[in-house]
């Protein structure tokens, strides 16, 4: 296999090329939260939900930053981080 920049970029270690996978735990936990905080949109709950899917998020992203298969993968952990913190900072300080 060639060790390219589109190879290092779309392919894993065993060759496959790799866009999107299976939900993994923080994935299934973010979804799942979020919803609840969707339908629970309240109150303590809410915020307890709201963080669970925040943090589940959060840690999703920061596993495929460093320990993505690939270079699309670790750049989409970075995407997902950084739309984390403008979005939480946009809605802590009502930036329009």
């Amino acid at each position: 296999m060639d060790n390219t920049l589109v190879d290092k970029t779309f392919r894993d270690s065993n060759g496959n090329i790799v866009i999107a996978q299976m939900p993994n735990l923080p994935l299934i936990v973010w979804f799942v939260t979020s919803i609840l905080s969707l339908i629970f949109s309240t109150g303590k709950i809410n915020l307890v939900f709201d963080t669970l899917a925040t943090g589940s998020l959060f840690t999703w992203a920061w596993l495929e930053l460093f320990e993505g298969v690939n270079y699309f993968r670790r750049a989409l952990g970075l995407v997902v981080l950084i739309g984390i913190v403008a979005f939480k900072v946009q809605n802590q300080f009502g930036l329009d």
